[in-house]
């Protein structure tokens, strides 16, 4: 079976109008910023895909005051293909081409966010997040002995491949990290909401990360490196533009086993919030589960990993962080509609029962492989995830001044 008919999206469609808010997908509320972030797979020529699937990719991303795009190609006809389903209501602001050197073979992407101009300006920062060169240089004459190691390890099997005693060509990894596969791109904004006048604007500098999918190392030494980063900067707050950060992103986390995986992560994140000062509040509130589920959020289309997280780095000392919620806070997620909320849109589930009319976690693992094989392409991999942050509302003073323009100067932040 190949992908779906258009009577099958049909299907699709009426039962996700039904009740859209049974898979996950989220409603915009007058009192609530939602955020998502969403790897589309290899989002190129619209001719790639069918008009019921920017349809539905179209829905998928229609919701958000600001979503993150990942695997976006060099082709960015697909983007505005899909801008097209969003009836005018967003904008874009996206990176050049990251993770391959121009004209090197391999497929770099952009690093895209969509926003709403209705409830959100764009700020006066964007930039990419990296790692000079003298920090670089540090960290790879602290790591020369591993260095050296692997060049000559690399030396040897390329004689082996060469002489025959090998059949595939060895691939040269760096053992230890020097920079970002693909770099993150940083953008900052002001959430204004429907009802500017009524609450306090988020400030936020949003970073879109699509990590490393290697060896667990790699892609442990990626996400380490942009804690770092985040931290770092979050604790300089006096330069910065703006004083919270949400990462959003495909981070490639490997977390098949949570039980443990989930441990080594909560650890790191422990440890760089106790090595900031108490202001300074971390929260990645997909590695607990969610009060109204038994177990974890997955985000890949199989339903068995959680690749893709958002995390919030903000600042509670002089109110700039207020309506970011705690990680305390996510016990109690989802107890209004107004949030604090997060989630996935479980379209996995949605196809299953529109067109199998079982859920897909019923069918057996044969019938599994071969359903999701049907839109893995078609639509993506990966399924949607969002935030939901509740406004917090103006003072009877703080109404009477207009939301900030994001073509103020930086002295009126």
């Amino acid at each position: 079976m190949g992908e779906f008919t258009s009577e099958e999206w049909e299907s699709i469609f009426a039962e996700l109008k039904k009740n859209p808010q049974t898979y996950g997908l989220p409603i915009r509320t007058p009192g609530s910023a939602l955020v998502g972030s969403f790897n589309i797979r290899k989002l190129s020529s619209p001719d790639n895909r069918s008009n019921e699937t920017w349809k539905f990719l179209g829905i998928c991303c229609k919701c958000y005051d600001i979503i993150a795009i990942q695997e976006a190609l060099d082709n960015m006809d697909g983007l505005y293909r899909l801008l097209d389903e969003l009836d005018g209501e967003y904008k874009m602001i996206c990176s050049d081409k990251t993770g391959t050197y121009p004209g090197d073979a391999g497929l770099g992407e952009r690093m895209v966010f969509f926003f709403r101009p209705a409830t959100v300006d764009l700020g006066e920062v964007v930039s990419d997040v990296t790692y000079d060169r003298t920090k670089v240089t540090q960290i790879m004459f602290e790591n020369l002995d591993e260095i050296v190691e692997a060049k000559n390890k690399y030396e040897r099997s390329m004689e082996d491949y060469l002489a025959g005693r090998r059949k595939t060509k060895p691939k040269l990894d760096a053992p230890i990290f020097m920079s970002f596969i693909r770099q993150p791109f940083c953008s900052s904004f002001i959430i204004k909401g429907e009802n500017a006048e009524e609450y306090e604007p988020f400030k936020l500098m949003a970073i879109n990360a699509h990590l490393m999918y290697g060896t667990s190392k790699d892609r442990w030494r990626e996400f380490e490196a942009l804690m770092h980063w985040i931290r770092d900067r979050v604790v300089n707050q006096e330069k910065m533009y703006f004083p919270n950060y949400v990462l959003l992103g495909d981070l490639n986390l490997d977390y098949d086993k949570p039980e443990t995986d989930f441990a080594k992560m909560e650890e790191l994140v422990k440890n760089i919030d106790g090595e900031t000062a108490d202001e300074i509040k971390i929260n990645f509130p997909f590695l607990d589960v969610h009060p109204n589920q038994e177990k974890h959020f997955t985000s890949n289309i199989a339903l068995t990993q959680r690749y893709d997280q958002i995390g919030m780095f903000f600042s509670d000392s002089d109110g700039e962080g207020r309506g970011f919620p705690t990680k305390k806070e996510n016990v109690t997620m989802g107890k209004h509609e107004d949030g604090p909320d997060y989630g996935v849109f479980n379209f996995t589930e949605l196809f299953a029962k529109a067109l199998e009319g079982e859920s897909y976690t019923e069918m057996s693992k044969t019938s599994q492989r071969a359903f999701i094989k049907r839109y893995t392409f078609e639509v993506s991999d990966h399924m949607p995830i969002w935030l939901r942050l509740k406004f917090a509302p103006k003072s009877a003073s703080n109404k009477r001044m207009k939301v900030d323009s994001p073509t103020s100067t930086s002295h009126n932040k």
